[in-house]
């Protein structure tokens, strides 16, 4: 019960479809052209460069970096001291 497709097979479609598979088209090829200009544009671009890390850029972070390390050394010492007051004072009583 199969149809067969052949010269004489005919089919129907609305002017309303073939504007909508118009339109579809236009839209996939004109990104297609856009995206390959972009490509274009891209590849004549210069490589981008990486960014230069200044002498004294490294030494403020190096400095920032150590102050840290210092700070949270301090802050562990103090809450060591506090844990073992508080564990003097559990065993105490």
């Amino acid at each position: 019960m199969a149809k067969e497709l052949n010269e004489d097979t005919g089919f129907q479609v609305s002017i309303k479809s073939l504007i909508a598979i118009g339109f579809a088209m236009a839209t996939i090829i004109g990104m297609w052209f856009a995206l390959q200009a972009d490509i274009a544009e891209a590849k004549e671009l210069p490589a981008p460069l990486p960014p230069e890390v200044t002498r004294m850029e490294f030494q403020m972070k190096d400095e920032m970096i150590r102050n840290t390390i210092i700070d949270t050394q301090k802050d562990v010492q103090e809450i060591n001291k506090s844990l073992k007051k508080n564990e003097d004072k559990l065993y105490d009583r």
